[in-house]
């Protein structure tokens, strides 16, 4: 998911950079995952920025147009959510392959 989130983000970025709202500033701040671009906006933006640096603290490295440390930022964003995404499944997951088993043992008791 995180790579067609990426390019959709980037594509409305380029949709709409002409004449972007604050809330789309906004959005862009707290969504885009991509260095150059959100440096570009934290400069167009660097009040919006500063304000949503709160909720998402990788944007003082955007502010600073520190691109190594905001690559690194980004990346332990990802895991961060890629982990947060495998613990919410786990035991939905868990769930399912309990259903599946007894539906199987099931399955094969009517077989008999």
């Amino acid at each position: 998911d995180w790579p067609m989130i990426t390019r959709l983000v980037e594509a409305d970025y380029a949709a709409r950079i002409v004449t972007p709202s604050p809330e789309r500033i906004t959005f862009w701040l707290r969504e885009l995952r991509t260095p150059t671009l959100l440096i570009d906006v934290a400069g167009a933006a660097a009040g919006a920025s500063r304000i949503s640096s709160v909720d998402r603290p990788l944007l003082r490295h955007a502010v600073a147009g520190d691109v190594a440390a905001l690559a690194a930022a980004l990346r332990a964003e990802e895991e961060s959510e890629r982990e947060a995404d495998r613990a919410y499944w786990a035991p939905l997951r868990a769930d399912l392959e309990a259903l599946r088993a007894r539906r199987r043992t099931r399955d094969r008791s009517q077989d008999r």
